[in-house]
Order: structure tokens, then C-alpha cells, then sequence
């Protein structure tokens, strides 16, 4: 019996070391996907992520044969898990010269333009952006509009009013707590109706920023992604706009 036992503990453990083998070494995490409610472009709805962007990304994932569970969260949290590890891709993301090196950029997913948003009755007059300076602009922590203010000079917590959803920011607005919101123009006009109010009736742009939606919303990879997987994506994306699913996408979101 001692014999046959012993026999066996050798023959388990030369599996487990035969299997350790077959184990690349630093494996790859699995893929995660991260977004925000950022609707039209990717929200919950009856407990599941969708929006016109989330459509994309899940044509993209059949277009290449992978699964993976897309998760919304907060966008400076979706930020950082992106930012900080390896195999996540964000979306919907703005691609600025600040965040160029930080991720690995698959492609535009979906049409964008930005602005600085006053309320009609309450309008605000600006001929650049250093006029802006002197209100209290709604933003939302770390993403692009926030980040492109600072950038220019403006002070988080100081001019800047930070919060966590786009929603909160139009309430600002509206109860005069701001003088401006900067926003996705889609994305402002989705809220606004989300709250009942038609935004040709409330919103005034006060000065468009077309240097943050130039390029459009994109899907990015973390920069500790292997360039195999990368490119995979890029080219899953660049067949769904070659047979025609993305422009039925836009069709039916915009």
C-alpha cells in the first residue's frame, strides 16, 4: 500500500509540474472591459449596459470571437483601472494629446462634440476661453472636459466644480450653482430630456470646443495590453465598418 501511495503522490506531482509547464510564464489577466453612464453612448438600462457606443464594442467582441463582461462604474475609477493595469479596455474615451501615450488606441467608435453649456436666460458671453475663467463651470472628475480645463489654466475646486455623473452637472446648472457645464453635446441634450426640460428651449452653447471632439469617442486599450490583442481589436472594428454594422448603429442611435 506504502508503495502504490508513494506512486501515485509522484505520479500527481509530476502532473502539476507537467501543467506548470503548459502555464505561459506572466500570463495575461483576462479581458475586462470598463465604461461609464455616458448615454447615448453607453448607459444601464433594465440592468445592462447598452447605449450606441456599448453596440459597437459588442460588435467588435463578436466580430473577433471574444466574450467578456463589460462593467460601468464612475469614468475616474474606469480611468484608473485602465490607466494602472494590463488587458482593460475603456470606452467611450476621448483621444487628447495628454492621454496619447497612455493607452493603446483602437479606433473612433462613435461621432463627438464638445462644448461649454449655459442655461437660456442665464446666458453667458465668451469670445475664447480664458473668458471662462471668471464663472464656475459643472465638470465631472478626470474626464476629458475637466482635464482640458485644467489644463488651460482652470482650478478644480476653485472655478472647476467637480462631481461623479454627467447628471448631476445639468441639476447644477439649472438650480444656477454654475454658470457653465462642459459637455459631449449628445450627451448634454440626453440629459436634458432625461429630466423632462427640451434642450433647444434650456441649453445655449456658449462656446463650442472642437478641439476635444475631433477624432471622436474611441475604444482604448491599457498600454500593458499585448500589441497581439490590440491589433485584434483594430481590425475587428475596422471589419464592422467595411460591412456596414457600424453605420446601421449610427443610424439607429443618432
Amino acid at each position: 500500500m506504502k508503495t502504490a501511495f508513494g506512486s501515485f503522490l509522484a505520479r500527481l506531482a509530476f502532473g502539476f509540474a507537467f501543467a506548470a509547464l503548459l502555464q505561459p510564464a506572466g500570463a495575461a489577466e483576462p479581458l475586462r472591459i470598463v465604461t461609464e453612464e455616458f448615454p447615448p453612448y453607453n448607459f444601464i438600462d433594465k440592468g445592462r449596459v447598452t447605449g450606441l457606443a456599448t453596440e459597437v464594442v459588442e460588435a467588435v467582441l463578436k466580430e473577433t470571437g471574444i466574450e467578456a463582461t463589460i462593467q460601468s462604474m464612475p469614468w475616474a475609477r474606469a480611468y484608473d483601472i485602465a490607466r494602472n493595469s494590463e488587458n482593460v479596455l475603456i470606452y467611450s474615451i476621448t483621444r487628447t494629446a495628454g492621454r496619447e501615450k497612455m493607452f493603446k488606441w483602437i479606433g473612433p467608435i462613435a461621432p463627438s462634440d464638445w462644448s461649454l453649456f449655459a442655461l437660456r436666460g442665464r446666458e453667458v458671453a465668451l469670445t475664447r476661453l480664458a473668458d471662462a475663467k471668471a464663472h464656475r463651470i459643472a465638470t465631472v472628475n478626470e474626464d476629458a472636459g475637466e482635464q482640458y480645463l485644467a489644463a488651460n489654466g482652470f482650478v478644480v475646486g476653485g472655478n472647476l466644480q467637480s462631481s461623479n455623473k454627467y447628471a448631476f452637472n445639468y441639476e447644477k446648472l439649472r438650480l444656477g450653482r454654475v454658470d457653465l457645464w462642459v459637455a459631449n453635446d449628445l450627451v448634454a441634450s440626453h440629459l436634458v430630456r432625461e429630466a423632462g426640460d427640451d434642450p433647444a428651449k434650456i441649453l445655449v452653447r456658449a462656446l463650442p470646443l472642437p478641439e476635444l471632439g475631433d477624432g471622436g469617442m474611441y475604444m482604448a486599450f491599457s498600454a500593458k495590453t499585448p500589441d497581439a490583442l490590440v491589433e485584434r481589436f483594430r481590425k475587428g472594428l475596422a471589419a464592422i465598418k467595411k460591412n456596414g454594422s457600424f453605420d446601421a448603429l449610427k443610424k439607429k442611435w443618432l
